[in-house]
C-alpha cells in the first residue's frame, strides 16, 4: 500500500467479484432475478397484510414492517451492485458510499431488533395465549415497531462517522461489492484496533444479544408446545413458528460471520459471499418462507393476481 489519502476521497472502487469475470456475468443475471422477486414478493406481503382484515394481527403487522425494511435494504445495495457488475470501472462516489454504509448499518440493525420483537410476539401467542390479545394491542405494537426502527440510529451514525474519519490508503479499492464497514476498515492505513473493538461491541449488542433473546423465546415455546397433548395442536404451534426460525438462522448466521471478526482470515476470504447471502438472497426468501405455510395469504395473493389480470 502506497501512501494515504484523506478520509474524503473522490470515490471508491468496489472490486466485488472482478477477479472472476465469468461469475460476474452469472451474478448479473441471478441477482437481477432475485431483486425482482424481492420487490414483487415483499410488496405483495405488504398489500395482502393491509388489505385483508383477517391478517390484521401482530404477526402480520411485524411481517409488513420486515417486508418494507427488506425493500429498503436491498434497494440501497442491489442497483449499485448491478451497475458495477457490468461496468468495468466499478466506482462509487464518496457521498454514495457514505449513504450506502449508513443505510446498510441502520437497516441491518433494525432488522436484528425486529426479528427479536417477532420472536417475542410468537412467545406471547403460544406461551401466554390468554394474555396475548391484551398485551399486544395496536398501540403497543406501534411502540415495539418504533423501537426497532429507531434503535439503529445512534449506532449507525457513530459507526459511519468513525469509518470515514480514517485515513485511507491511496488506492481506495474496497474488496467487496458494497461499502460495508469490515471492507472499509481493511483499506485504512492506520491502526484500526479501536474501531474493530467498537464494531465487535456493536455486533454483540445488535447481533448476539437479539439472537440470544430469540433462542430463549423459542426455548420457552418448545417447552410449551411439547406440553400440548393434541398432536394437531403441536403441529399448528410449530407451524406458527417454523417460518420465523429459517429467517433467523439465515440472517444472523451470515451477519455474525462477517461482523464479529472483521479481519479474520475466514472473513477476508468469504465475506463477499456471506454479504451477498444476507443482503440479497435472504430478503427474497422471506416472502416465500412466510407465505408458503399460510393458506390465507396464498389465497389472497391469487385473488390479487386475478384482480390485476381483469
Amino acid at each position: 500500500m502506497k501512501g494515504t489519502n484523506s478520509s474524503n476521497p473522490a470515490g471508491f472502487i468496489l472490486l466485488g467479484f472482478s477477479d472472476q469475470p465469468q461469475l460476474e456475468t452469472i451474478l448479473l443475471l441471478v441477482v437481477s432475478i432475485i431483486y425482482v422477486l424481492t420487490l414483487v414478493g415483499n410488496t405483495a406481503i405488504i398489500l395482502v397484510s393491509n388489505l385483508n382484515p383477517k391478517l390484521h394481527t401482530p404477526m402480520y403487522f411485524f411481517l409488513s414492517n420486515l417486508s418494507f425494511l427488506d425493500l429498503c435494504f436491498t434497494t440501497s445495495i442491489v442497483p449499485q451492485m448491478l451497475w458495477n457488475l457490468k461496468d468495468p470501472e466499478k466506482t462509487i462516489s464518496h457521498t454514495g458510499c457514505v449513504i450506502q454504509l449508513y443505510a446498510a448499518l441502520r437497516l441491518g440493525s433494525t432488522e436484528c431488533i425486529l426479528l427479536a420483537v417477532m420472536a417475542y410476539d410468537r412467545f406471547n401467542a403460544i406461551c401466554r395465549p390468554l394474555h396475548c390479545g391484551v398485551m399486544m394491542h395496536p398501540k403497543f405494537l406501534w411502540h415495539l415497531a418504533a423501537v426497532a426502527w429507531i434503535s439503529g440510529f445512534v449506532e449507525s451514525t457513530v459507526q459511519t462517522i468513525l469509518v470515514f474519519q480514517l485515513p485511507l490508503c491511496s488506492h481506495h479499492r474496497v474488496g467487496d461489492f458494497m461499502c460495508e464497514e469490515p471492507a472499509l476498515i481493511k483499506i485504512a492505513c492506520v491502526n484500526t484496533t479501536f474501531l474493530e473493538n467498537e464494531l465487535s461491541v456493536a455486533s454483540v449488542l445488535y447481533l448476539v444479544i437479539p439472537l440470544g433473546l430469540i433462542l430463549v423465546s423459542y426455548g420457552c415455546i418448545a417447552g410449551s408446545v411439547l406440553r400440548i397433548k393434541s398432536g394437531e395442536g403441536r403441529r399448528k404451534a410449530f407451524g406458527t413458528c417454523g417460518s420465523h426460525l429459517p429467517v433467523v438462522v439465515l440472517f444472523f448466521g451470515t451477519s455474525i460471520s462477517v461482523y464479529i471478526q472483521p479481519k479474520s482470515n475466514y472473513t477476508q476470504n468469504h465475506s463477499k459471499f456471506l454479504t451477498l447471502f444476507y443482503s440479497v438472497v435472504t430478503p427474497s426468501l422471506n416472502p416465500l418462507i412466510y407465505t408458503l405455510r399460510n393458506k390465507e395469504v396464498k389465497w389472497d395473493l391469487r385473488r390479487l393476481l386475478r384482480r390485476d389480470s381483469q
